[in-house]
């Protein structure tokens, strides 16, 4: 699966994914997994983040792991060496553009403004993430890129939730959601799986 809209369209919402322990990975994709939600963003945000995508693409294969807070052009080589087969940015440069498109890996690029959104399209992006979604406007401005930017498709981050999630996914420009509410760290930390696997059951069903 190589192209970041189909990637998109696999799962209705991409978990944001901190996880701070490697021992954590595998139970945790299997649990998303086994309810329904398969593409997973692995932030780079803590020091297990790599060690546990490497986790993750070795022992559940059905999961569609890719990472995210890619901020160097550097991180796109040692991501994919991982296993990683997407990445994530919060906001996109040239240099990360050049980066993604040597590492041959389908990046989700994050935009805020319509001037970034421009920028992005001429790098050859025609799939974004909005971050952060409800700073940048959330509701009301899909609806308003979706005028003079139609041929761009969202992935809303930040700030959305179970509740609001349905209202982002009825837009036409928007693909999937992306959410840390499927993983909290309560239940991560006490391994409490099955309530990870109902968290990603409902974000499964937002689909219809």
């Amino acid at each position: 699966m190589s192209k970041i809209r189909e990637i998109m369209r696999a799962s209705p919402v991409m978990p944001v994914i901190v996880i701070d322990r490697v021992e954590d990975a595998v139970p945790l994709a299997q649990a998303l997994v086994a309810g329904g939600i398969r593409v997973l963003e692995v932030t780079l945000r803590t020091a297990a983040a790599l060690d546990s995508i490497r986790a993750i693409a070795a022992a559940v294969p059905e999961a569609i792991v890719g990472v995210g807070t890619v901020t160097r052009p550097a991180q796109f080589a040692e991501v994919k060496a991982a296993g990683a087969v997407f990445a994530v940015t919060p906001g996109l440069t040239e240099e990360l553009a050049a980066a993604a498109r040597a590492a041959d890996m389908p990046l989700l690029p994050g935009v805020m403004t319509p001037s970034e959104v421009i920028a992005a399209l001429g790098w050859g992006f025609d799939a974004m993430k909005l971050f952060p979604a409800e700073q940048a406007g959330g509701i009301g401005m899909l609806k308003a890129l979706g005028g003079p930017l139609a041929e761009v498709l969202f992935c809303p981050t930040g700030g959305v939730s179970l509740e609001s999630a349905p209202k982002f996914l009825a837009l036409p420009n928007v693909g999937c959601v992306g959410g840390s509410w499927l993983v909290p760290k309560d239940r991560v930390a006490a391994g409490d799986w099955a309530a990870i696997t109902t968290l990603a059951r409902e974000a499964a069903a937002l689909r219809g």
